[in-house]
Parts: C-alpha cells; sequence; structure tokens
C-alpha cells in the first residue's frame, strides 16, 4: 500500500457514500443532524484536490496529506474525527505494509478517533463498527488468515457492528437527547463506517488481484 493507494481507497469510499447518500441521510434524519454523510463526502471531495500529491508519496505521508485537507476543510464533529483518525493512522504506518502493520495502523488510528470522540462500543456510533473491525483485523493476523479471508471477514465484521447499533441506546450526539426513541435506528455513523470498510476492502481486493496477474 502506498499513496497512490490511499487515492484510489478514497476514491473508492466517496464512490460507495455516494451511492447510498440518500440512505444514509435519511437515518441521520431520524436521530441526529443529519448532516453527518455530506460533511463525509465534503471531506473526501476535498481531497481530489491533492490527490496528485497524495499519489506521489509513501504511505504514512499520504495519509498525513490526508488528515490535514480533512480537517481544514469538513466541519462540525466529522471533520476532527476523521482527521484524528486518519492521523493516528499516519502516525503508526509501516515502512512496509504487510497485514499486521496494517492493521497496528488501523488500531492506531481508531484509538485516536476513540480519545477524540470520549466513547467506545456499545454507545451508538461509528465506533461500534471501527473497534470490531480492528479488534477482528488483529484477531485474524495473530492467525495468520489469508489476505483473502481477512478482505471478506473485514466487511462481514463491519456488518455485524452496524447491525447491532439498531437496538441500542445513542450515548452521544444528538441522538441520545431522544433517550429511548433512539432504538430501533441504525446509527448513521455505524452505516457509513460499514459502507466505507466495505468499498475499501473491495478496492484493495481488486488491486491485490490485478497486482497478482501482471
Amino acid at each position: 500500500m502506498n499513496g497512490k493507494l490511499v487515492v484510489e481507497c478514497c476514491d473508492a469510499a466517496a464512490t460507495a457514500l455516494a451511492i447510498h447518500t440518500d440512505e444514509i441521510a435519511e437515518l441521520d434524519q431520524q436521530i441526529g443532524d443529519g448532516d453527518h454523510v455530506y460533511n463525509l463526502l465534503r471531506g473526501l471531495d476535498a481531497l481530489t484536490a491533492i490527490c496528485d500529491q497524495m499519489a506521489a508519496v509513501d504511505l504514512g505521508p499520504a495519509l498525513q496529506l490526508a488528515a490535514n485537507k480533512v480537517l481544514s476543510t469538513v466541519g462540525g464533529s466529522s471533520g476532527p474525527l476523521l482527521a484524528s483518525l486518519l492521523l493516528g493512522m499516519a502516525r503508526a504506518a509501516p515502512q512496509e505494509p504487510q497485514a499486521d502493520g496494517i492493521a497496528k495502523m488501523l488500531a492506531a488510528g481508531v484509538a485516536a478517533m476513540q480519545h477524540r470522540g470520549k466513547t467506545g462500543t456499545g454507545s451508538k456510533t461509528m465506533m461500534d463498527v471501527l473497534i470490531p473491525v480492528t479488534e477482528r483485523f488483529q484477531a485474524l493476523v495473530a492467525a495468520k488468515a489469508s489476505t483473502e479471508e481477512i478482505l471478506r471477514e473485514l466487511p462481514a465484521e463491519a456488518e455485524r457492528g452496524m447491525l447491532a447499533t439498531r437496538d441500542m441506546l445513542a450515548l452521544k450526539g444528538r441522538a441520545s437527547f431522544l433517550g429511548e426513541r433512539s432504538r430501533g435506528h441504525v446509527d448513521p455513523g455505524a452505516r457509513s463506517s460499514q459502507v466505507i470498510i466495505a468499498a475499501i476492502c473491495a478496492q484493495l481486493d481488486e488491486s491485490r488481484t490485478h497486482g497478482a496477474s501482471r
């Protein structure tokens, strides 16, 4: 994985979110502010302006560039949270992009995001997807799972985490004001996280497959 692949993954995430924009926005209108997915898309769209710079550098610097751009572009809570994820990943980016290094990099990014948002699992947020996916990634690496298995299992874990938020009581953000009425709705942040993880895993699998066929 290098800067070019980071750009490809960002493009894949943006394309997937664009497809699911109306659905995620509706989820957010039910229990939140309604602007979550639009803030994410604004950040990803802003990265197109620096895609050449990102593609020309290694993984860590590419993620650092992305973090800085998102922080300067996206308002609300989404910008600082996403920037924290990217910055945490940038600081832990491995020299050699093997599965164990990428798992540690993701864990560092999610930890930074968790620290910024001051929440964990069970609060009906994107953390209910990101933390289980990170833990599953690390477990798969420890079990010496193949790349194919990892890229298959992580989207499945993300979907499980996303669906689990439906019956949770919201403890953070605007949704927490609804109390018991927040139950019965999938969290929009969990859904957007699940969409992004599925898209990135598909992109990585495609890049892996095409690279092997050359």
